[in-house]
């Protein structure tokens, strides 16, 4: 797959999982559309050797694994893991507010985001409702406005004077997004669901909605840019670059070996959740894949995890902010992210393996430590090698804006990243 081809194709997947919830719902129709299984965590199992199956929980993470032609006891499982969420502005419970003639819908702001970003930007809403329908029973549907329907206007410089001097964004006063005219004394939002998801969901009749988890998102597509097409700009490429990244090395590897991509969601506030990294779902999947204990630990120690998460590139207008000897590029190839403080779980062993694998497929690699005077980001892999004991590689994609409403990557390191992780999936010791 040329780097253009693997960026039109990680293009279309962001553009198709505006949130968590459709960034799994993605990721199963692909998983299906290749010959994966679904399973049902509440029936049980019966794999069968060689098998291809997924799972999901909470709609928002999935787990996909391949059996292998091997021994898995004797040669562990290849593990990919990233997470499908991404810093953004969540509706609260009762969002309804009309000022001044207009109506917006108060927001709680997701994660880490970058909010200045988020103004003036032509925004939709999407994720997940839970509404019942005219028999009493429960339904949990996806919905997506697609157009855009709500904006976060700009204060005119003429209010503000010294605005370019430095503007603290209130997430409670500053961030309601502007929707319509207020008009309708009695606008509703639960209403306005209902009626999108009449459109969306004809077949299902009247549904009532109960509640919901809605976020705002940017509508504008990603983009190719540059003078030689060198960039890809888009929303949420932390971290649906490396769930896509690792799904389409999954659907290449060549079945020899037992492979696993985990996606997990709410990595961005600390992956403590029933479906988060730190949860157990991981742990339950492999403990149905494997129950004897003694097995299991076997297993994963003869295991590792690939822990795939954006690295942070060099800014040319920000270049102190990095230490001068770990500045990784765009398009110079993924990152092997290095703390020695465990904010990230490599090691020298696995940062050796996967620099091997590199250098056996012709990408180049480069590595990341932060400056010694700034805290340091983390990621899900710390938080799976401690709870698994799995030895633990974290790297990522080199990217500009990381948490801002659009981000920028190479397209090279698009491709690069696919490259070697399906190396990594078909490799015959780790």
């Amino acid at each position: 797959m040329s780097a253009h081809t693997a960026s039109q194709a990680l293009a279309d997947f962001i553009q198709a999982s505006p949130t968590p919830f459709h960034a799994a719902q993605s990721l199963a129709e692909r998983l299906r559309a290749a010959g994966y299984q679904e399973l049902d965590e509440r029936d049980d199992w019966r794999l069968d050797a060689g098998g291809r199956y997924f799972v999901l929980r909470n709609q928002s993470s999935v787990i996909a694994f391949s059996l292998g032609r091997g021994d898995m006891l004797h040669q562990g499982i290849r593990m990919i893991g990233a997470h499908t969420d991404s810093p953004c502005l969540r509706v609260k419970p009762q969002p309804e507010l009309n000022r001044h003639g207009l109506w917006q819908l108060g927001v709680e702001v997701y994660g880490g985001a970058l909010l200045a970003p988020w103004f003036d930007r032509d925004l939709s809403l999407a994720g997940r409702v839970t509404c019942r329908d005219a028999g009493g029973r429960l339904h949990n549907l996806l919905i997506d406005f697609q157009r855009p329907i709500a904006i976060i206007p700009s204060l005119a410089i003429h209010l503000n004077r010294d605005v370019n001097n430095g503007f603290a964004v209130n997430a409670q006063t500053d961030l309601p997004p502007v929707l319509a005219h207020g008009i309708e004394p009695n606008r509703d939002l639960r209403a306005l669901l209902a009626n999108e998801l009449s459109r969306q969901y004809p077949d299902r009749g009247p549904l009532h909605v109960l509640d919901y988890e809605l976020s705002f998102y940017d509508t504008q597509p990603p983009a190719v840019l540059g003078l030689d097409n060198d960039f890809l700009a888009a929303a949420r490429l932390d971290n649906l670059l490396s769930c896509h990244a690792g799904l389409e090395a999954l659907l290449a590897s060549d079945g020899s070996q037992a492979c696993l991509l985990v996606c997990t969601d709410h990595e961005e506030v600390g992956s403590s959740s029933m479906c988060g990294a730190d949860g157990p779902f991981l742990e339950d999947v492999l403990a149905r894949l494997l129950p004897d204990e003694s097995e299991r630990i076997r297993t994963i120690q003869r295991s590792v995890l690939v822990s795939a998460d954006n690295a942070h590139a060099i800014h040319p207008n920000y270049a102190d902010r990095h230490d001068g000897n770990h500045g990784p590029q765009l398009n110079a190839g993924p990152v092997i992210k290095i703390n020695t403080n465990q904010r990230y779980a490599t090691t020298s062993e696995t940062a050796a393996l996967f620099r091997l694998l590199c250098q056996q497929v012709e990408v180049p690699v480069q590595s990341f430590v932060v400056r010694s005077d700034m805290g340091c980001g983390s990621t899900i892999g710390p938080i799976t090698s401690s709870r698994l004991g799995v030895r633990t590689v974290d790297i990522g994609a080199p990217t500009f804006a990381m948490h801002s409403i659009r981000e920028l990557a190479g397209v090279r390191d698009v491709e690069y990243l696919g490259k070697v992780l399906t190396a990594f999936l078909d490799c015959e010791r780790v």
